[in-house]
């Protein structure tokens, strides 16, 4: 009952909500972000795959400028990041935008985050199940570590919610979720200003 009908209730709801009362700040940031990001604009859009891998925009907002070396090559994510940028990343105020993603029913509030659509053929057969349900905001492994484990521990987790989902877990995933946003938890890989790229699993 709740996987079928009420979830999508509260994701509609509290998503409309959010969005009304946080406006004032989303419009900050846009206008903020306008400037830092030097020209490279305020929104992220990337082909995302949702719920049976179906192909869907996620919305983020953009936390790196688009500065390039002197071969035309992108300088890596650690010296694009702009002050303003780490700080909307760190806070995850950059995941606001998503809200509208879930009006729209691409995404849950809760769910395994949308990852890029290129390593759809690299996952395995258990791995790809994360996509039996719609995908989140927040999760179950950004409550586990978030971007501090490693792939293999993400799809684990990701792939337990799709097991366990109930209206308890996602009340525990949103406390967790907003005790690591206060905390600035695990923001980052142990290696990388971002999290690595997944290369398969061998």
């Amino acid at each position: 009952m709740y996987r079928k009908f009420f979830k999508r209730f509260l994701d509609i709801s509290v998503s409309l909500t959010a969005l009304l009362l946080l406006g004032w700040l989303i419009v900050l940031f846009i206008l903020l972000l306008h400037f830092a990001n030097k020209g490279a604009g305020v929104f992220f859009l990337q082909p995302r795959p949702g719920k049976d891998a179906k192909i869907f925009k996620v919305i983020k907002f953009k936390t790196m400028t688009d500065e390039r070396d002197g071969n035309g090559n992108l300088l890596p994510d650690a010296d694009r990041l702009t002050k303003i940028g780490r700080f909307v990343r760190s806070t995850s105020v950059d995941e606001l935008p998503q809200l509208v993603n879930v009006l729209k029913g691409d995404m849950s509030l809760i769910g395994p985050r949308p990852l890029l659509v290129q390593y759809l053929p690299l996952y395995s057969k258990e791995q790809a199940r994360r996509h039996e349900v719609r995908p989140g905001i927040t999760g179950w492994a950004q409550c586990h570590g978030r971007n501090a484990i490693s792939w293999q521990e993400k799809f684990k987790l990701d792939v337990w919610y799709v097991d366990h989902l109930s209206f308890l877990v996602d009340i525990k995933i949103i406390l967790v979720t907003l005790k690591n946003v206060l905390l600035r938890k695990d923001i980052n890989s142990v290696t990388s200003a971002t999290m690595e790229p997944f290369k398969g699993n061998n």
